[in-house]
């Protein structure tokens, strides 16, 4: 179980905190990643792109020349998309790109991209966001403290906290989430991951729930249990069809006496 150090506002260590293996040790999965970004850059896509058709391009209904008898070819309309100015064959149209992924898939990449912080480094759990004031200078002067060289900061907050979306917000390259909007995109977007101890908790909490038990736990549990004579098992087995046949046999005898006792003739 990885432990890491907490932190104050003001950079110095006050605590350590204890995350859970099934979410910040996890096995990183590249796969689980690269679909959760396309899937989640595909879901941003505006899809507004339109071209007008020939119904839509301006221009008159009718017949430019009769059909027959002028040595060129037929036409019906100017709005034609072979004519200059014409309606687009064919053209893109609005829609969306969105499409469901799997949810498995999704928490996988999130365990994965939290891992992999964490064995980058990356990974910074503070004692709380209690800030005094909500202005942007003074929350500029606490990020320096927890890390002066890193551009691009995620933070994560498990409450709600005015201060400190209005602090955040005006600062380039920092972005506040909740733990419920938490994105693997944006943890590998962004360089540097800040969180809460309240949001750590709750990550181990909300991911490490319903996980498997690792193998080497099952194996441990099977060497554990108390074995079985290997003879005892050769003699339940034998003895199993044995049992059987004979409850067949006694299911017969009322038939088979009912068929004696009957008189013939009658």
């Amino acid at each position: 179980m990885p432990v890491v150090d907490v932190k104050n506002l003001d950079g110095k260590t006050v605590g350590q905190v204890a995350l859970a293996d099934a979410v910040f040790a996890a096995d990183v999965n590249p796969h689980l990643l690269h679909e959760t970004v396309r899937w989640y850059l595909a879901s941003q896509r505006a899809g507004t792109h339109k071209t007008k058709g020939r119904g839509e391009v301006s221009g008159s209904g009718r017949k430019l020349w009769r059909q027959k008898g002028t040595g060129r070819a037929r036409v019906g309309s100017i709005r034609s998309s072979i004519w200059r100015k014409g309606g687009t064959v064919h053209g893109p149209v609005p829609r969306s790109y969105a499409y469901r992924l799997p949810r498995k898939v999704f928490l996988g990449a999130l365990r994965s991209a939290l891992t992999s912080k964490l064995a980058d480094e990356k990974l910074t759990v503070v004692e709380g966001w209690s800030l005094a004031t909500h202005k942007t200078k003074e929350f500029r002067r606490v990020l320096d403290k927890l890390d002066r060289n890193t551009k691009t900061i995620l933070l994560v907050d498990a409450a709600a906290n005015r201060n400190l979306e209005l602090a955040s917000r005006n600062l380039e390259g920092v972005k506040l989430v909740s733990p419920r909007g938490l994105q693997p995109y944006d943890l590998l977007r962004h360089d540097r991951l800040m969180l809460s101890k309240d949001a750590a908790v709750h990550l181990g909490e909300s991911l490490g729930a319903g996980r498997v038990t690792p193998a080497s736990d099952v194996v441990q549990i099977a060497a554990a249990a108390p074995a079985v004579p290997e003879t005892k098992v050769k003699a339940e087995t034998k003895a199993a069809p044995a049992a059987a046949k004979a409850k067949k046999a006694a299911a017969r005898k009322p038939a088979a006496s009912a068929k004696a006792k009957k008189k013939p003739g009658k």
